[in-house]
């Protein structure tokens, strides 16, 4: 325990300093001069301060009201010596920040009593900083815990949906980094970041209501076929919204209006323009991207720069072009991404 000790009067040190020596485990620390000692408290951290009363220049009140002004010094305990018996000086010195008082001349055996008191509280105060530094880690510990078990149920859900679409895949991954590039160019902040990485592959999850014969149809869907398969994203909207976390509730609202429009002619609600959640329309680019360049069983992908050119002729229709812009700001990162994640 370091013991702070401030008075004009050296010869009160020298005592002052012998008689903390004889206390376990404790350094005194002796100034004369209050603003060195003030200097002093401004770079380092007592464990308790025994300041004078009667000096120049700042007196031991002063010196309280400012040594409690300095951040790391306000739950400091404090004891204040003084001949002074006004009780006004110690009603000022309460209200300065003072803990405890010992009169002049200093008597050994209260000296001792009143110090170790001022060092077990000092001591306490550790014990209850690491207790909650205890709880918070614990508490950091299971959070993390259960928001790993929702990513899994959340990747659960995802591989239910490849299984059943051929459209999926290493898609999935393509497409969550797609979405994420997208939002951190957007001005997104690193946790939204990385919402958007773990919930944007939840986009087609409605899909495993969809019957077989129109999901894995190889030729082109009727008009009726069509209008079951656009029932997925209200289906998916459905299965995730039960969740109550934020994760849940973003995978939910990308599932529901990841193929509206910018121009008001997608589905399922034809919403238009900024009434379309900008996540939906951060992975409206990222999902069509990736399917234009995707080889499947029944077509082959696209070049990079045919595909561009389509998101670039679909600006302001099928497209935010923020989005756009986004997407195309880091062109390099979007190869990197293609490259890393290929098919099995």
């Amino acid at each position: 325990m370091n013991i702070l000790i401030v008075d004009d009067n050296p010869t009160n040190v020298m005592l002052l300093k012998h008689m903390i020596a004889r206390l376990d485990e404790c350094t005194p620390i002796c100034f004369t001069d209050a603003a060195k000692g003030l200097a002093w408290c401004e770079e380092e951290k007592p464990d308790l301060l025994l300041v004078d009363y009667m000096m120049p220049d700042i007196d031991g009140v002063d010196f309280i009201r400012r040594f409690r002004k300095l951040s790391h010094c306000t739950d400091i305990p404090v004891i204040m010596i003084t001949a002074e018996e006004s009780k006004e000086v110690r009603y000022l010195a309460l209200q300065a920040g003072a803990n405890d008082f010992l009169n002049k001349p200093i008597d050994k055996t209260e000296f001792i009593a009143r110090t170790n008191n001022m060092i077990r509280l000092r001591k306490n105060q550790f014990q209850l900083a690491n207790r909650a530094e205890w709880l918070a880690k614990g508490i950091k510990r299971a959070t993390e815990e259960l928001l790993q078990r929702e990513r899994e149920a959340l990747l659960l859900l995802s591989k239910a949906a490849e299984y059943r679409d051929p459209e999926t895949g290493a898609h999935l991954n393509r497409m969550s980094h797609y979405s994420r590039l997208i939002a951190r160019n957007l001005g997104f902040g690193e946790a939204e970041q990385e919402i958007m990485l773990e919930a944007s592959p939840m986009h087609d999850v409605g899909k495993v209501g969809t019957p077989d014969d129109i999901l894995l149809k190889k030729g082109r869907l009727t008009p009726e076929e069509f209008e079951v398969m656009k029932q997925h994203a209200i289906c998916g909207y459905n299965i995730l919204k039960q969740g109550s976390s934020r994760l849940m509730q973003v995978a939910a609202e990308i599932a529901a209006t990841h193929h509206e429009k910018f121009n008001g002619t997608g589905y399922p609600l034809g919403l238009a323009g900024e009434d379309i959640p900008l996540r939906g329309r951060i992975v409206a680019v990222a999902d069509v991207f990736d399917a234009l360049t995707s080889e499947r069983p029944y077509k082959k992908g696209w070049p990079v720069e045919q595909a561009l050119e389509f998101l670039e002729n679909e600006r302001g229709k099928h497209f935010d072009p923020q989005c756009i812009d986004a997407f195309l700001l880091s062109l390099d990162e979007v190869l990197e991404i293609m490259n890393r994640f290929q098919e099995q």
